[in-house]
């Protein structure tokens, strides 16, 4: 090498050492830079904007500042109140949200203050959007009440039993129920999977509403309330079922007889309106009258050779029995469509036991004049009213729907086998 090269060499190596040096005496006095602050993530501040809490996921709810427990939190209070926010006085009380908390995002929430602001613009109620069902049911049975419960307002739940009244007391299929104008798409979407009813009207139903429109016109005339039979009663304005609770409520309650004004009005079937609509035509006739112009001849009975299924109420008084004991029998007797053992009498309530052991060693019973069906043909009516099936009615309904066979329903219902027992007698 040449000796500039060495030159330039060591003048290079002087200059780095020089500029070393020059660094390692500047950086001391910048070591600690005491004017430089550093912000946490907690304490940052966040930058806020309208918004709905209904339409917030998970990460959105985190990014409002909300740790994933405090979230999951929220999210199952909102299922809980039924899928949605309705005010911020609502949201406020979820426990993962501190008071600090909620005044920080409250400006920014796209919700009113308070759920009793909101009204609907037919009927001026509160608007309760969100329907809960807690689980299978038949909206035949609901009262008014338990249609509020479910998240409808006064107003709307008496509208429902108005129209289901207008139908004839019976909503009889969903496609009935979705034509109620109450019920909008949405409510009708939540309640549609929960009903016990057939999805299509029966043809012999379809024209219900017009049969019910089109009432014929009542002549109200002079009549004696004990004399009447259902057909009279229904004269009188009444339905085919409210003419039979009439009678029944006669012949069982107050013993075959009207004694005044007042036992017809306790009757639950009778409006006020509709008793002081009759009141002026009903003559009730003197019971100790008609019994001097039409005296009881008592006649002697072969009790040894009467059927238990047709035996009457004077036969068993006859026999010995009281109005009470003679009028349950025959009445247990009439929701049963006939006994089929007598050990079911016995069962009877209100009776005396030790005469109608009696009665039932003498007479005879014959059950082959008693209609039997099978679980999935069963008229619902028939399954409604019967003493053994009603309070299986609504499940028998809903599992034959999907499962037509007796041996599948019988599985499902899982009854006790003493239960079983008793409607297996009126089955084929």
């Amino acid at each position: 090498m040449k000796r500039s090269y060495y030159q330039k060499i060591a003048f290079l190596g002087i200059l780095l050492l020089i500029l070393f040096i020059f660094q390692e005496y500047t950086s001391k006095e910048k070591e600690n830079f005491p004017e430089i602050k550093f912000v946490s993530e907690e304490n940052a501040s966040l930058y806020l904007t309208e918004f709905n809490p209904n339409d917030l996921n998970e990460k959105q709810w985190q990014s409002l500042g909300f740790s994933s427990k405090q979230v999951l939190t929220i999210l199952n209070y909102k299922k809980i109140v039924g899928g949605e926010f309705t005010s911020k006085e609502q949201l406020q009380k979820c426990y993962a949200i501190s008071k600090e908390k909620f005044s920080e995002i409250s400006p920014y929430i796209m919700l009113p203050n308070d759920h009793k602001v909101i009204k609907n613009g037919r009927s001026g109620v509160p608007d309760k959007k969100t329907i809960t069902v807690s689980g299978t049911f038949n909206p035949d049975h609901l009262s008014e009440k338990e249609w509020e419960n479910m998240g409808f307002s006064p107003r709307q739940a008496q509208a429902i039993l108005k129209y289901k009244a207008y139908l004839g007391g019976s909503f009889v299929s969903k496609e009935k129920l979705k034509a109620c104008f109450i019920i909008n798409d949405e409510n009708y979407r939540l309640l549609a999977p929960h009903l016990l009813l057939p999805e299509k009207t029966p043809e012999n139903l379809k024209n219900i509403s017009k049969s019910t429109e089109q009432k014929p016109r009542i002549y109200l005339r002079f009549f004696d309330p004990n004399t009447l039979n259902t057909a009279g009663w229904q004269s009188l304005g009444f339905s085919e079922k409210q003419a039979l609770t009439i009678v029944n409520y006669r012949d069982r309650n107050l013993k075959g007889r009207f004694n005044t004004y007042q036992d017809i009005q306790k009757c639950f079937v009778i409006s006020q309106e509709k008793f002081e609509e009759l009141k002026p035509y009903i003559k009730i006739k003197d019971q100790q009258n008609d019994e001097k112009k039409n005296p009881i001849i008592q006649q002697k009975t072969d009790f040894a050779s009467t059927d238990l299924n047709q035996i009457t109420f004077k036969q068993l008084l006859e026999f010995g029995l009281d109005e009470k004991s003679a009028g349950s029998i025959i009445g247990f007797r009439k929701k049963l469509g006939g006994f089929v053992t007598k050990q079911q009498i016995l069962e009877t309530y209100n009776i005396d036991t030790d005469l109608v052991q009696k009665l039932i060693s003498i007479c005879k019973l014959d059950s082959s004049g008693i209609t039997k069906y099978t679980l999935v043909d069963a008229p619902e009516e028939w399954l409604k009213n019967h003493p053994y099936f009603r309070y299986s009615a609504d499940k028998i309904i809903y599992y034959r729907v999907s499962n037509p066979e007796d041996k599948k329903i019988w599985k499902f219902l899982k009854l006790k086998p003493e239960y079983e027992t008793r409607m297996k007698l009126y089955l084929k």
